[in-house]
């Protein structure tokens, strides 16, 4: 999941980077195309207009100057032929009052040449030209009043128009435009490919950094990359290396301290045993005899008894989870009869009488039965000291390659944050309610000392202790390691009516490791 959302994450960046580069120079493209067409048009525009202006008061002028007015009709269409004739074989058009002519007697002037122009030119201030739209076509429309040359600058009523097709440089500026349209192209593959090589190199040492992440995260923890050059990415580099270092030296620490520990536990337990079996001696013997004693002598006897089988259990449950730490836990594995094993766990500890079984016969599992003996032992215990009777125990096999052991009792049940932490080493759910004494399971029969008995049935109370009087608290987590060894779970819930608490334990049928083998 990890790497394919990095190639996810490092994709992405790639087609951003591309995007990115693609889009900044298809916008300072399309910027230069606008501005170079712009000032291509303009250009191309002032350039005609200033000629056609010019030209157009030197042939006026030149014609007009042998032009006698008042004008008829044909000395008027003569004027404009002659005007239209020095201009390219533009489209002229002279008036004077309500006389009319065009050089082009075919041509249709009056949507070409608008109110506007010819007040303008009516008022006598000079040229004055206008860029009309005509049919779809683009056209250039010049107008001047023709005045006397006595000195005064009179008007005298002849006005001239002079309509130019500007269809040529509308093309022109068209052409111009399709050529840097069409240079855009190679300029936006180019900005791809730059950007695709951009990206490669941004993004190698990150796909570097990622690899090496995802290595560390594995639990490799020599994982290093090389660091090259000064920029923020080997910043980076030379960051996730240092954190790399102190994490490896801080895993070593950390792994030197747990052995130290495990050692510290496993050498006090193995140097506990010696004297804790003289003890156990010596208080059984005292037991043994306490009927013979005065009361105060037979209570502290019993209670030195009570407390040397504690320790001895917690000294045996520490050895246990010593071993567990140390990963020096092995299965004893064989083919198992589970109802059976389940009935002689119970039978063991006296327990037949007080627990209901609802035991599938004929349910097999590769397990080791001395571990699956502790488990039903913890569980059980643990129903019976905390819960309140019935102390219900149900084998099951659902269906598939599971066979489940449900233990359930008829107390108030577990809270939700102890059910959290009841397999947490020496948690207890109210350690102010614990009992004094218990019933012991580590010998052949059961044994209850006096104030066993008291306030049994308040649910909810040291869950966690083994299920053991006290218990060393290691009861249930030794249970739910030796669950895990054999590839199982358990778990904690509450009965189907709101009550009581209900441990689940998962087994497989067979491990899958030894498939195919024999066990």
């Amino acid at each position: 999941m990890v790497r394919r959302g990095s190639r996810r994450l490092v994709g992405g960046l790639r087609v951003r980077l591309v995007v990115t580069f693609v889009l900044v120079a298809l916008v300072s493209a399309v910027t230069a195309t606008a501005l170079a067409y712009r000032d291509a048009r303009t250009a191309v525009l002032q350039r005609t207009q200033n000629t056609t202006v010019n030209d157009v008061r030197e042939q006026v002028a030149a014609v007009a100057a042998g032009f006698d007015l008042p004008p008829d009709q044909r000395s008027l269409s003569r004027f404009a032929a002659k005007v239209s004739e020095g201009l390219g074989a533009r489209i002229v058009v002279a008036r004077h009052q309500d006389l009319s002519a065009v050089s082009d007697a075919y041509a249709d002037t009056e949507g070409r040449i608008t109110a506007e122009l010819r007040a303008a030119v009516r008022s006598g201030d000079g040229a004055r030209f206008q860029r009309v739209q005509w049919r779809g076509d683009p056209y250039l429309v010049v107008g001047t009043p023709v005045s006397y040359a006595d000195g005064d600058r009179r008007t005298s009523g002849l006005e001239v128009f002079v309509i130019t097709d500007l269809r040529a440089e509308r093309d022109d500026t068209a052409a111009l435009l399709d050529s840097v349209r069409t240079g855009t192209v190679p300029v936006v593959v180019l900005a791809a490919l730059l950007a695709l090589l951009a990206a490669g190199t941004v993004l190698r040492p990150v796909r570097k950094l990622g690899r090496a992440t995802r290595e560390l995260a594995a639990g490799d923890l020599g994982s290093r990359v090389a660091v090259r050059g000064h920029d923020e990415l080997a910043d980076l580099a030379r960051t996730f290396n240092e954190t790399a270092d102190a994490l490896q030296a801080s895993d070593a620490e950390l792994r030197a301290q747990e052995a130290k520990a495990r050692r510290f536990v496993a050498d006090v337990s193995h140097e506990l045993r010696t004297p804790l079996a003289a003890m156990t001696m010596v208080a059984t013997v005292l037991e043994e005899d306490a009927d013979q004693l005065p009361p105060d002598a037979a209570h502290a006897a019993r209670t030195v008894g009570a407390e040397t089988a504690r320790l001895s259990r917690l000294v045996e449950d520490l050895m246990e989870i010593s071993r567990f730490d140390a990963g020096a836990a092995r299965l004893n594995a064989a083919p198992t009869d589970l109802a059976d094993t389940v009935r002689a766990s119970l039978a063991l500890r006296g327990w037949t009488d007080r627990v209901t079984v609802e035991l599938r016969e004929d349910v097999r599992a590769v397990v080791d039965r001395r571990r699956v003996d502790v488990i039903v032992a913890n569980l059980v215990g643990n129903a019976l000291r905390h819960g309140a009777p019935p102390v219900t125990v149900t084998l099951a096999a659902p269906g598939g390659d599971r066979v489940t052991l449900e233990v359930a009792d008829h107390g108030p049940g577990l809270p939700p944050e102890a059910r959290e932490r009841v397999f947490d080493r020496f948690y207890k759910a109210d350690a102010a309610r614990t009992r004094t004494t218990a019933v012991e399971t580590d010998g052949p029969g059961e044994r209850e000392h006096p104030g066993e008995r008291e306030g049994f049935g308040q649910a909810g109370e040291g869950f966690g202790q083994a299920g053991f009087g006290q218990g060393s608290g290691l009861g249930m987590a030794i249970a739910w390691e030796n669950a895990r060894l054999h590839g199982g779970t358990i778990e904690v819930g509450r009965g189907p009516a709101g009550g009581g608490a209900v441990f689940t334990l998962t087994l497989p049928l067979r491990r899958p490791e030894e498939e195919g083998e024999d066990a």
